[in-house]
């Protein structure tokens, strides 16, 4: 299937409407006269959306053909926005459709690069562009495999990233024939490009466009070796003391997983440089009396550069990032541990209740008694439910960290590219009086994602290039929700996971917008000019206005689709531990309950939202059940 003609001279014509050619007379570097149609950005959307969910293509097919009988196609720039207003105000689905296209258009227009790797909007944006070539691998590859013919095995590790590079390492060590089986592929410094487009289609989970089918929320996730650990952002968080003990973890031993795994990581606080929208953030929250600290990070000091630090998503070129990759990967193959990429999963194989290996995509079986599935809490819930194990709590209680941000405009270049995406957190309002409560962190920067970002709030071509135009004097401030209610994990007709999420308990939804007053306070407190969310309905908050009010008006905004949307790159909970087999699925040890021999080893595990960022969790509950599992 594909788009026809016409559909394709809509889409283009969405695109112009969302990033115009625009008349102006200071405009050295053509950022005002370029259309987003100059980088192609509509072949770019359409090769997504023909990868799109049948039912979901065939409604932006209909929205298309819709816009080109009101001649949407031959209107004025002025002309074309309003009909955009008037088709989305017509039904919640209508709305959803044309959110869609102006995110997509704004996003590719942004992120896409001509031949020599630029992008003509990114001079006036302030975005640097890659500092560096790609120069080889700086420590000799990994050595990887393709999985040609059926293995026999000691142990099977589906999943490289937090939990299965540290098990596989573990129980190689250990003497363990381990075998390990990655769905995504192996890139390191001689592949990374610091460019947005090449990371996300090529690293991350779906090629980055993943969501909930509800569209609810967006879901940042790894898909390549060392999982999330190779595009994460590196914020190494313990978990608060009573999260630990409603886990049901002794503290003691706790404690000595933690400082086993920081050890290998190289944790440390002394590579975390304050960019300016940090510095913005600690000055606020010292203002206004909140705590805040340094984060600590997982990174080699001895070649930490703060000049590409911020580009990390995108690969780390410099190889200061421990994560698996770099760290129990080479532990796991140097003890004899073997490495398969492009390995997909099926379902895991038993006999009589016990395991006896994998199937993988291709007809191969990786024939072992113990399975761990470290597959991310996305897609370890699929294998299970593939596999029709793990009892009636498999692919439950999906927690996300639900997040949202907002973007404070300063008067002052903020240099937000230079220096670690999360040097700092403000954890005043970690608990809110019962357990739960949200951190508020800094981000990663982007050109793409952030211009997708911006069609919240920008109701007019010319709006949104002005805020992209302000994007090196913007600080973005997000905050990580501890919730408690939670989503869940499906199989669609094919097999394939899906994934269903709302904030929709009371406790959770009165804690997201207390967070949200909480970043425009510190983007207040800080000095911001303007401020804006992702509260459709609004125009952003300019100083002088009322702070409060502003505020008080996200009230009438809901929260998921067609309002103030969620994003989460922490996915949680889908295979928990616990001693109830009905609401649980592993074992206090991590062992299902209904197949032995099977073990959870990621954060699929976690019994709860664990409240911090959990590449430190799962690496600790990943250490503790490799133990149990050589026990």
């Amino acid at each position: 299937m594909s788009l026809t003609d016409v559909q394709r001279d809509v889409l283009r014509a969405v695109v112009d409407t969302v990033v115009p050619s625009l008349e102006r007379d200071d405009d050295p570097t053509g950022f005002w006269a370029t259309p987003g149609s100059a980088l192609r950005a509509e072949a770019a959307i359409e090769e997504v959306l023909l990868q799109a969910d049948p039912v979901q293509l065939a409604g932006l097919q209909q929205l298309l053909d819709a816009l080109a009988q009101v001649g949407f196609r031959h209107g004025s720039l002025a002309v074309r926005e309003s009909l955009l207003g008037t088709v989305a105000a017509m039904s919640p689905e209508a709305g959803v459709g044309v959110a869609t296209l102006r995110a997509a258009s704004a996003l590719f227009s942004y992120s896409l690069v001509d031949e020599g790797g630029r992008n003509p909007f990114w001079t006036v944006a302030g975005f640097p562009g890659p500092q560096a070539e790609p120069t080889g691998p700086i420590d000799a590859p990994l050595p990887v495999e393709r999985l040609t013919q059926d293995m026999a095995a000691d142990a099977v590790v589906v999943g490289s990233g937090a939990g299965g590079g540290v098990i596989a390492a573990e129980l190689a060590q250990a003497g363990y024939r381990v075998v390990m089986l990655e769905a995504g592929e192996y890139y390191h410094e001689g592949h990374f490009t610091q460019q947005e487009r090449w990371a996300t289609e090529n690293m991350l989970y779906r090629g980055g466009i993943a969501s909930t089918v509800d569209g609810n929320a967006a879901l940042l996730a790894g898909h390549t070796l060392g999982g999330g650990t190779t595009i994460n952002w590196q914020n190494w968080i313990r978990p608060r003391p009573h999260v630990v003990a409603e886990w049901g973890l002794d503290a003691e031993e706790w404690d000595r997983h933690i400082a086993a795994v920081s050890a290998r990581v190289k944790a440390n606080a002394d590579c975390s440089d304050l960019n300016g929208p940090h510095q913005r953030m600690t000055e606020a929250a010292a203002k206004l009396g909140w705590s805040h600290h340094r984060t600590t990070r997982n990174v080699d000091p001895a070649r930490y550069d703060a000049k590409i630090a911020g580009y990390t998503q995108f690969g780390d070129q410099g190889a200061s990032k421990q994560g698996t990759s770099a760290t129990y990967l080479r532990d796991a193959v140097s003890a004899g541990a073997r490495i398969m990429t492009g390995a997909v999963v099926t379902r895991v194989l038993a006999e009589n209740g016990r395991a006896s290996g994998v199937e993988v995509e291709g007809g191969f079986t990786v024939k072992a008694p113990i399975v761990v599935l470290a597959a991310g809490a996305l897609e370890t819930p699929a294998i299970l439910l593939r596999s029709g194990i793990g009892g009636p709590a498999a692919g439950l209680n999906l927690r996300l960290h639900p997040s949202s941000g907002m973007f404070g405009v300063y008067t002052e270049e903020q240099d937000p590219w230079w220096g670690p995406p999360q040097s700092a957190v403000v954890d005043e309002f970690a608990d809110l009086g019962d357990g739960y409560g949200y951190l508020v962190e800094g981000s990663h920067y982007f050109t793409g994602i952030f211009a997708h970002q911006f069609t919240a709030q920008a109701r007019t071509g010319r709006a949104h290039k002005a805020a992209m135009a302000e994007l090196n004097r913007t600080g973005d401030f997000l905050f990580v929700l501890r919730e408690r209610g939670g989503g869940r994990v499906a199989l669609d007709a094919n097999g394939q996971a899906e994934h269903h999420y709302a904030l929709d308990d009371p406790a959770d939804v009165a804690a997201f917008r207390h967070a949200l007053g909480t970043l425009a306070r510190l983007h207040e407190a800080a000095g911001a000019v303007r401020i804006r969310s992702g509260a459709r309905h609004l125009r952003p908050w300019e100083r002088g206005q009322d702070l409060e009010a502003w505020i008080a008006a996200h009230g009438a905004a809901p929260i998921g689709a067609g309002g103030i949307g969620i994003g989460s790159a922490h996915q949680m909970g889908t295979a928990r531990m616990g001693a109830d087999p009905a609401t649980s699925v592993a074992g206090p040890d991590g062992q299902l309950h209904d197949t032995r021999g099977v073990w959870i080893g990621d954060t699929s595990a976690f019994p709860s939202a664990s409240g911090s960022n959990p590449m430190l969790s799962c690496m600790a509950l990943a250490h503790r059940t490799a133990e149990r599992i050589a026990r």
